[in-house]
């Protein structure tokens, strides 16, 4: 799993969201188009499990990428947050770090 994949229609998470799908021997051939199914380019084209992302590449292929960020770097501007109404009343600080 160290390189991104391409779906595939003949995955079992594939779903053709006009039901437009038919499977003739090892193509899967689309009704609603008349050519074979290009996951790539169809519109249609959604993973049962919500990993489809765009250009069709699978999304369970790839591995997350994590950074260490400090809220300094985040927001190099200011990390303070000013309060005011119900919550400065309830807290008594106008300013929280």
């Amino acid at each position: 799993m160290d390189r991104e994949r391409s779906c595939f229609p003949t995955c079992q998470k594939f779903r053709c969201g006009k039901n437009a799908i038919v499977y003739r021997g090892n193509i899967a051939w689309c009704r609603w188009t008349e050519e074979p199914c290009e996951v790539r380019n169809c519109s249609y084209a959604t993973c049962a499990t919500r990993r489809l992302l765009p250009e069709g590449i699978c999304g369970e292929t790839l591995k997350r990428k994590t950074s260490e960020r400090s809220i300094e770097e985040i927001n190099p501007i200011s990390s303070v947050v000013r309060v005011k109404g119900k919550a400065f009343r309830k807290i008594g600080e106008k300013e929280l770090f």
